[in-house]
């Protein structure tokens, strides 16, 4: 099934999105993974990122040999290792997000594909990926981000990190409903999980500093509507350097790309379209000739840096073209109409729902 490569006229072409992608597919390995760049490590979040860019920019077969990397190489508690180079692992660790982003990549592909066989392939790496991360969620509902080899849970939860799992819940239950697994305890943690980004921030490891914690709630879709608007609002002239991008870190003179274009993912998921084409523009100073893109810039320098063409930035500029121009099924992967929502919240531990409240919830 051939898939229709996307383009924003005046920006980026049809052909300058095929180039970025073959940049990410050149450094693909035989094995299926996706390094950050040739010769680098390869973790799960990014390697699945990666994946859907290479579906949308039409390089299918490597894209679903990347998921068979991720089939094969999954760890029988349902993780993968944090860093792998060339097969080698590095970190054995295993990173909640990093795990759960996987249903995320599964969704996409068949909003794009519709191959239900492959998404039947591949749903038991799924559902042990988002069992193995449900089960590390914390009192207050969110989710410890990292585990030992052990199976010890660390007692802290990032903002980023679990508005990315919100996320993936979300997709791993519309996944379920595909397949007719219905997976309830899924449903209850996502319906903590929201609460606790939307409520309780305060509970969470404190990384104000990044850009990430800003925008990832609105992103991960568990805030929306006018709380997103007055939370990006709230902080847009701390990271946001005009003409450039946005800065990874707020007291740190330095842009990068991969966030940029996941602001302009999460702009676009609550409709802000028009700022959202401007930051992806501004970025484009990034872009090497080859379409592969650099990771960042230091702008009170006037160096990029690291230097290094990082794949993930590649695939977050194809992802956020997609979004922007909506060329493919798969473009409503962050907007998250084709998810549920509105999760349940009980179990809480904060008493901020009324027992009756929640009565009428699951009544």
């Amino acid at each position: 099934m051939a898939v229709e490569i996307p383009s924003l006229s005046g920006l980026l072409s049809v052909e300058d999105v095929r180039r970025t992608t073959a940049a990410i597919a050149r450094t693909q390995e035989a094995d299926g993974a996706v390094p950050w760049f040739r010769g680098g490590h390869t973790d799960p979040w990014d390697h699945v990122e990666c994946a859907m860019a290479l579906l949308v920019g039409g390089e299918g077969e490597a894209a679903e040999r990347a998921y068979g990397w991720l089939v094969d190489t999954q760890r029988p508690d349902g993780s993968w290792p944090i860093k792998v180079t060339r097969g080698r692992v590095d970190d054995p660790g295993s990173d909640s997000n990093m795990t759960a982003y996987v249903a995320v990549g599964v969704w996409h592909h068949w909003l794009v594909r519709r191959d239900e066989t492959f998404v039947r392939r591949v749903w038991p790496t799924v559902r042990r990926a988002l069992d193995c991360v449900v089960a590390r969620q914390l009192p207050f509902g969110g989710i410890g981000w990292a585990a030992d080899l052990a199976g010890s849970v660390a007692d802290e939860a990032l903002v980023a990190g679990s508005a990315s799992i919100h996320h993936a819940l979300a997709c791993g239950l519309a996944l379920s409903e595909l397949v007719d697994e219905p997976q309830p305890e899924w449903e209850l943690a996502a319906g903590r999980l929201g609460h606790a980004l939307r409520e309780h921030e305060d509970r969470f490891e404190q990384k104000s500093r990044y850009s990430m914690d800003w925008y990832y709630p609105v992103l991960g879709g568990a805030v929306r509507d006018e709380a997103a608007a007055e939370r990006l609002g709230r902080r847009w002239d701390d990271f946001v350097v005009d003409g450039l991008g946005i800065r990874c870190v707020d007291d740190r003179p330095w842009v990068t790309g991969a966030e940029t274009c996941e602001l302009v993912l999460s702009l676009d998921a609550v409709g802000e379209s028009e700022r959202a084409h401007e930051l992806l523009g501004w970025m484009q100073h990034l872009r090497d000739p080859d379409g592969s893109y650099w990771t960042g810039y230091v702008f009170a320098d006037g160096l990029r840096w690291p230097v290094e063409q990082s794949t993930w930035t590649a695939a977050a500029v194809v992802l956020a073209v997609d979004a922007l121009s909506g060329t493919t099924p798969g473009s409503d992967i962050f907007r998250g109409t084709s998810l549920p929502s509105g999760f349940t919240e009980i179990g809480l531990e904060c008493g901020c729902v009324p027992v009756d409240a929640v009565a009428d919830r699951v009544t």
